[in-house]
């Protein structure tokens, strides 16, 4: 095995023994179930900030933003993390607190219990249908997760994609099933530290071997259409070929910004504002999430114009062909490129890839735990009414925690599918079911529990209708599912609940106390 190899290799074992670590410390503080996966609500501004944003952007911040930037320029990743970037803020502005307030108040401990405890729902009829959708989309959301872990070490060390995937999958297991939701927020707030680290050490050395700032903005602008917002080239993945000056008008900007809807109905993020230990500290921690998120897009769309311009100067090799997801490697090329200098330049390069594999893990973790709290507490203690003690109830939790994760390493098994493609089904999935229904549920007295329960089934199944039926079309119907299944869904919300009646006067008045509690 070559130095530098060993030098990131290195780096890489001492992150991850400091994530099982930080398992087995914080596995001696669950003392109930509502610890496992609310960590007893007790994070703070900083922790409850990061978490939530590295549980969102996942491999996609450091391998899906990059690899679009460098393949076909400004344009859909620009108005994709403008999307985001709203997203992120308007779901701290207007959602965290509320929620953190009304969970309480009914005192839900995962996505599911609050919306058939908001609605008095007793025959966890909306509990029951949210834990369905959440491991539909979550066990392939968590398979992309364990499939970038693979493709990394298979990159780097030239292992079996399995074996590394495998490898990857066992790792983080092992601290979230031992530390539970503490854990996972703690080592989310490890992992954006280490991915902000990999972010800036990328781009100085990036740009530094790019020839400077200005070469590599050079080379930007000398590619037809790559730095316009308005058009953009697409390309063939047949013919390995780019097509120049493509529009991207109104419809496409409209569908790349309907991203940011996703965020009102993420479990793993809506998790930790319910988690949040004080409900007037949801402000500092906003300010905190918001400027992050701005700068890590930022600078991983930067790493995908620099990997293009260290293309062409021959420093890394061309990053498409046939196989359009070669692109989303340029990071890892980059960091390969920096390892050659010197064995302590292979330390620096490995937290790079400590970075990459902090994107995957942070979010594949918080997906472990919001799957495995839909089957034991929703599906197992509500929807069947099995009756588990404490301890019984903390067994069933890893138990099942361990065999979601399994399901996901069977679903990852091929290495040919995309990162961003799954992770942009599943993201849409998310949004247009929980989305409407979080934002009715919160912020309009009048729904009721069978407008929710239409809001959910209507919003899962246009996600499909729309993805494989309807946008193949192409046209005016290639628009991004999220945004018409999210409309179908609100829409149904609100008729249904019309139709059917006003909600028990128990409802409303509970949601009058959260509303003046709101005003304190």
């Amino acid at each position: 095995m070559e130095s530098n190899v060993v030098g990131i290799l290195i780096t890489i074992l001492v992150y991850l023994g400091g994530m099982i670590a930080i398992g087995a410390v914080f596995s001696r503080k669950n003392k109930d179930v509502s610890d496992f996966y609310l960590g007893g609500r007790k994070l703070g501004p900083l922790v409850s900030a990061m978490s939530a944003e590295a549980s969102d952007m996942s491999s996609y911040l450091l391998m899906g933003l990059p690899g679009l930037a460098y393949l076909c320029g400004a344009a859909e990743v620009g108005w994709t993390a403008i999307g985001l970037a709203a997203g992120t803020y308007l779901n701290w502005l207007f959602v965290a607190r509320r929620l953190r307030i009304y969970s309480q108040k009914t005192n839900s401990i995962t996505i599911p219990d609050f919306f058939s405890d908001r609605y008095h729902d007793k025959k966890h009829m909306l509990s029951g249908i949210s834990a369905l959708i959440i491991l539909i989309f979550f066990v392939p959301y968590t398979a992309s997760g364990f499939a970038a872990c693979g493709k990394l070490f298979g990159t780097l060390f030239g292992w079996d994609y399995h074996l590394a995937m495998i490898i990857s999958a066992v790792i983080i297991i092992a601290y979230t099933s031992m530390g539970g939701f503490l854990a996972a927020s703690f080592t989310d707030l490890i992992q954006s530290i280490v991915m902000t680290a990999a972010l800036v050490i990328i781009v100085v050395f990036g740009i530094h071997t790019a020839g400077g700032w200005d070469a590599v903005v050079d080379h930007a602008k000398s590619i037809p259409d790559y730095l316009h917002m308005m058009t953009t080239r697409s390309f063939d993945k047949g013919t390995g070929t780019f097509t120049n000056g493509v529009s991207y008008g109104f419809l496409p900007i409209v569908s790349t910004l309907a991203w940011g809807l996703g965020y009102f109905g993420m479990p793993h993020i809506l998790l930790r504002f319910m988690a949040i230990e004080n409900d007037k500290k949801v402000k500092t921690s906003r300010r905190i999430a918001s400027i992050w998120v701005v700068i890590a897009m930022g600078v991983a769309i930067l790493i995908g114009f620099i990997g293009s311009r260290l293309s062409a100067n021959g420093s890394i090799e061309t990053l498409y062909g046939k196989d359009v997801n070669d692109s989303e490697t340029v990071i890892m090329k980059i960091a390969m490129l920096l390892s050659k200098h010197s064995f302590a330049a292979a330390l620096v390069a490995g937290l790079i890839f400590a970075g990459i594999l902090a994107c995957t893990m942070s979010t594949a973790d918080s997906q472990l735990l919001a799957a495995s709290s839909s089957m034991s507490e929703n599906i197992v203690k509500g929807v069947f009414g099995v009756k588990l003690s404490e301890k019984n109830a903390m067994r069933v939790a890893r138990a099942v925690l361990i065999l979601i994760a399994g399901a996901g390493v069977i679903l990852a098994w091929n290495p040919d599918n995309s990162v961003f493609q799954i992770v942009s089904f599943a993201w849409a999935g998310f949004g247009a079911t929980f989305g409407p229904l979080m934002l009715s549920a919160l912020f309009w007295k009048r729904s009721n529990k069978w407008g929710a329960a239409a809001g959910l089934v209507v919003g899962g199944a246009m996600v499909f209708i729309w993805k494989f039926i309807i946008r193949p079309l192409g046209g005016a119907w290639d628009i991004y599912e999220l945004l018409p299944a999210f409309l179908c869904a609100l829409l149904a919300i609100v008729i249904v609940s019309l139709v059917t009646g006003k909600p028990e006067e128990s409802v409303q008045t509970e949601y009058d106390e959260v509303r003046a509690l709101m005003k304190q």
